[in-house]
């Protein structure tokens, strides 16, 4: 049987598209999504199925660098695409070519000025959390266990100060480099599901590490009982020695990555 590959380069296209994909992965076995000179990562995956697809490299645009063990729902990515391959068939091409911890969930052309990166106007985040007093062997990989359930009224009052413009300079790690820390909160909640309690918070962008900053820090102030005006004065105080721990990587999930902010509200 002819493969994906071996009937892309047999008819190119005449044409070169902007292919814009919304990928998912479990990130546990990678170091994340950007390209690294060792060690496995999402970024070096997913262009080198499109190399063996396209015959040439082929650099790939990415909406959220997700760190080490981070996984995704709804990453988005673009890429320019000479291949026959029609637009909406990149899934099934792409995913014979990708392991098994990486899928190409849909795919579509975009205009050339597209970029996944930079059209961004607000990203989701999703962070699990266990509170069953066993570990769930089956999720283990994908949520953070506390064995124990927080009060939830209280961690939506410390996350009610994170809405809207702040600099998060009290979340950030220590390796972030960007220019200016201030970021725009558009909503934070913590709820439950039958199975987890979730936090999830969206915004124009996100700091180094920010969302599991925050979360380990509003988990930490739950367990000891810390008034809601306290998370005020430590978002304002912009010191990262007044933040708690960091939550684990294999919680959260990039979850979606929305281009019309009328899809959002």
């Amino acid at each position: 049987m002819t493969s994906w590959a071996q009937r892309s380069r047999k008819a190119a296209a005449t044409v070169n598209r902007n292919i814009h994909a919304t990928i998912a992965y479990d990130g546990t076995d990678f170091l994340g999504w950007q390209s690294q000179p060792s060690g496995r990562t999402v970024q070096d995956t997913v262009e080198a199925a499109l190399r063996e697809l396209h015959g040439h490299a082929v650099p790939v645009r990415v909406a959220g660098r997700t760190d080490s063990g981070v996984h995704a729902d709804g990453q988005s990515i673009n890429f320019m695409s000479d291949s026959a391959v029609p637009e909406e068939r990149f899934p099934e091409a792409m995913n014979s070519l990708l392991p098994n911890d990486v899928r190409v969930l849909r795919s579509e052309r975009v205009g050339e000025d597209f970029d996944a990166r930079f059209d961004a106007r607000i990203r989701v985040y999703l962070y699990r959390i266990s509170t069953r007093r066993m570990a769930d062997p089956i999720a283990r990989r994908f949520c953070w266990t506390l064995h124990r359930e927080p009060d939830i009224i209280r961690l939506n009052r410390y996350a009610s100060y994170l809405v809207g413009s702040h600099d998060f300079s009290t979340f950030a790690a220590s390796g972030d480099t960007s220019a200016s820390r201030v970021r725009t909160i558009h909503s934070a909640c913590f709820y439950a599901s039958p199975r987890h309690l979730l936090f999830k918070i969206a915004g124009n962008a996100f700091l180094y590490r920010m969302v599991r900053s925050l979360v380990g820090t509003m988990i930490e102030m739950e367990a000891r009982g810390t008034a809601a005006e306290e998370m005020g004065r430590i978002l304002e105080a912009k010191e990262r020695e007044r933040a708690g721990q960091t939550a684990p990587a294999w919680g959260l999930s990039l979850h979606r990555v929305i281009y019309d902010e009328r899809e959002f509200y």
